[in-house]
């Protein structure tokens, strides 16, 4: 998986780049690091592997639906349903959430990505695996290794959200000339 901290760049230059108000790109920062409470499975024997198990039903893309769906719902309560605004922001959070399968399946190790969960529990890779996969709990990732995934990080996820937040600003600054 790739980090909570990748996670959350991620999500967060996405939210940021449509304008969003600081409550939504809160949100959205939290939606795109929560599938990974899957790992609390481990706790319970559930097996990596399953439905429920770490990359499985929490990162699909029907869990990230019913998630935008409640957040939606219980959050943003005074936006009214069926307005532009209320779609925008169903659809930042569900990509937001969303963006953490992707960015798993970019990763190089795991079972693989459970997208199409509950219909299906095959586990997907993208053929471009480029992001080091984090090791789960602080005290395996407060390491030297930890820290070679954070500049993997930096160098494929911070560069990419760096660029498309400077050309947002510029393209912001050319509309207000």
């Amino acid at each position: 998986m790739a980090t909570i901290f990748g996670h959350a760049l991620v999500a967060g230059t996405i939210s940021w780049v449509s304008k969003p108000n600081k409550k939504l790109l809160l949100w959205c920062c939290l939606s795109s690091m929560l599938p990974d409470a899957d790992v609390i499975g481990f706790y319970f024997d559930i097996a990596y592997g399953s439905l429920f198990g770490h990359r499985g039903f929490t990162h699909s893309l029907f869990f990230a639906l019913l998630w935008a769906l409640l957040v939606k719902t219980l959050i943003f309560k005074d936006v009214k349903n069926n307005t532009k605004q209320s779609v925008i922001i169903i659809l930042l959070l569900f990509i937001a959430t969303a963006s953490h399968g992707v960015l798993d399946a970019c990763t190089t190790g795991g079972k693989g990505v459970a997208f199409l969960s509950p219909f299906s529990n095959h586990r997907y890779f993208f053929p471009w695996q480029f992001i080091q996969v984090s090791p789960i709990g602080a005290s395996k990732f407060m390491s030297e290794r930890g820290l070679a995934i954070l500049i993997n990080e930096g160098l494929f996820l911070g560069l990419p959200c760096f660029i498309a937040l400077v050309l947002t600003k510029i393209k912001v600054n050319k509309k207000a000339a």
